[in-house]
């Protein structure tokens, strides 16, 4: 489980990274990363679709990548904002991989794009 602080909680933070944040996709999931201020912390946070299942499928699908967020949440920058999101027929997903490779490929991104600004 993650911090309160390291949840991404306001509308307007989701936005900002789905609009404005570098994104990459895997087969089964969608990541944005979007750097803000540096003074404050790193936050992640979830869309899981009613496409994905029933309730329980959902919420099974958003512990999983949360606990796989966890893992990863300490490279992350400061000021990052970090949404996974989990598209159709991801609930049988294996999440470690891939939200290893989607976070993975997101920071690299990020760093190449901050090195030609």
């Amino acid at each position: 489980m993650l911090a309160k602080s390291a949840r991404l909680t306001e509308s307007g933070d989701f936005a900002r990274a789905t609009k404005s944040g570098i994104r990459y996709s895997s087969t089964n999931f969608v990541g944005y990363l979007y750097i803000t201020e540096f003074d404050r912390p790193a936050r992640a946070g979830l869309i899981i679709s009613k496409a994905v299942g029933s309730s329980v499928a959902r919420h099974r699908l958003a512990r999983k990548i949360r606990h796989c967020i966890r893992d990863h949440y300490t490279s992350l920058p400061q000021g990052a904002l970090l949404v996974i999101r989990g598209l159709n027929k991801s609930a049988n997903a294996d999440c470690s991989g891939e939200i290893t490779t989607v976070v993975t490929n997101l920071l690299r991104k990020s760093k190449d794009r901050a090195a030609t600004q």
